[in-house]
């Protein structure tokens, strides 16, 4: 098999068929003894984005050539600690991890370390420590997006409620962050509510159904993942103002995930637009890197060959910044930056 590899900018990613199994397809269970064992986490397993995750896991170790142990930490930091421990035992070269608390996840790290067995984080990024490599998209640019969007509909004027992830997650922080600091600086008119969800959609419907109580006016939602989708769309509901957006009680709705819920509820009107983060690509390439990184291949910040930067984080920390569009109804750009319309063949959520 050809192993020649692309060292220069960028992903150094083997040509052809190099990554991918050729001529020997193996059960991600079991299989060619020789093949790497690597240990997979679960983050969670409630919500559709997770589940299409997982489901995407097996195939993918199917392609590269991987064997896998998998583990559902559901959400839990002690869990993912434990199953890690577990992975450890059972003899993995690598380990694949979305840690949600990703402060307390560094002890463990360390530990991987001491045991030279590389992590790769997918969708969210360690707050210290060392990793193989962080396999997520540009979750500032996941803020930004939404602040623009809601932004422009609104006309600079208004009040948006913010359902925040948890802010435990760099992933909550760095939503948060981006679309306040966009909304400040461009949209001075409008006013940000952000209720913190611990990404717990009973919570999210909740603290909706109080800030509608208290400011029956709000024209705009952030939903900083699909896990408040159905919660919020209830409310609307009940409160009557699902209705299009010529109408001027319309809420315009941006949600993060880019499930096929969302670009169905988009197709209906029930939701205005969403970024589709890329549920397929984070289980080819958190497999991919902790495969390369079992080879002892390292990597350089750049541009890659599949439409995404490596960054450097910090000392011994690089980012795959994976491609992460706002779709929206008709594809038009919003706020001078391009959207993908939500029956884009491209979309992973039109492909489940």
């Amino acid at each position: 098999m050809n192993r020649n590899v692309l060292l220069g900018l960028g992903l150094t990613v083997v040509l052809g068929t190099t990554v991918l199994a050729t001529g020997c397809s193996r059960d991600s269970d079991g299989g060619d003894a020789s093949a790497p064992l690597i240990g997979v986490d679960y983050p969670r397993s409630d919500t559709d984005f997770w589940n299409s995750y997982i489901k995407y896991v097996p195939q993918s170790a199917k392609d590269l050539g991987v064997q896998l142990k998998t583990s559902n930490s559901q959400n839990d930091i002690a869990n993912l600690i434990s199953n890690t421990q577990a992975f450890m035992s059972q003899g993995v070269k690598g380990v694949v991890m979305a840690p949600q608390d990703t402060a307390a996840i560094a002890p463990t790290l360390e530990q991987l370390a001491n045991k030279k067995i590389p992590v790769v984080t997918i969708d969210t990024r360690p707050d210290t420590g060392k990793v193989a490599m962080v396999v997520r998209a540009d979750n500032r640019a996941y803020g930004t997006k939404a602040c623009q969007f809601l932004g422009t509909k609104l006309g600079g004027q208004g009040k948006v409620v913010m359902l925040q992830g948890d802010l435990a997650s760099i992933n909550g922080r760095d939503r948060t962050e981006a679309f306040n600091e966009c909304m400040k600086k461009d949209y001075p008119g409008i006013t940000v509510f952000g209720e913190a969800t611990d990404w717990k959609g009973d919570v999210a419907a909740s603290k909706l159904q109080t800030r509608f109580t208290s400011d029956p006016d709000i024209k705009g939602i952030y939903m900083q993942s699909s896990f408040a989708l159905s919660g919020t769309l209830q409310i609307l509901k009940q409160r009557g103002l699902q209705v299009p957006p010529s109408d001027p009680k319309h809420v315009f709705v941006v949600s993060n995930d880019g499930i096929p819920e969302e670009l169905k509820n988009i197709q209906g009107g029930l939701i205005d637009a969403t970024v589709s983060q890329p549920a397929d690509l984070y289980a080819k390439y958190g497999l991919f890197y902790a495969k390369a990184a079992i080879d002892g291949k390292t990597f350089q910040p750049g541009p890659t060959d599949h439409g995404s930067t490596i960054v450097k984080v910090r000392d011994g920390v690089l980012e795959d910044q994976l491609a992460a569009p706002l779709v929206t109804l008709d594809g038009a750009s919003i706020g001078g930056q391009p959207t993908m319309k939500f029956d884009d063949k491209s979309l992973w959520g039109n492909n489940v």
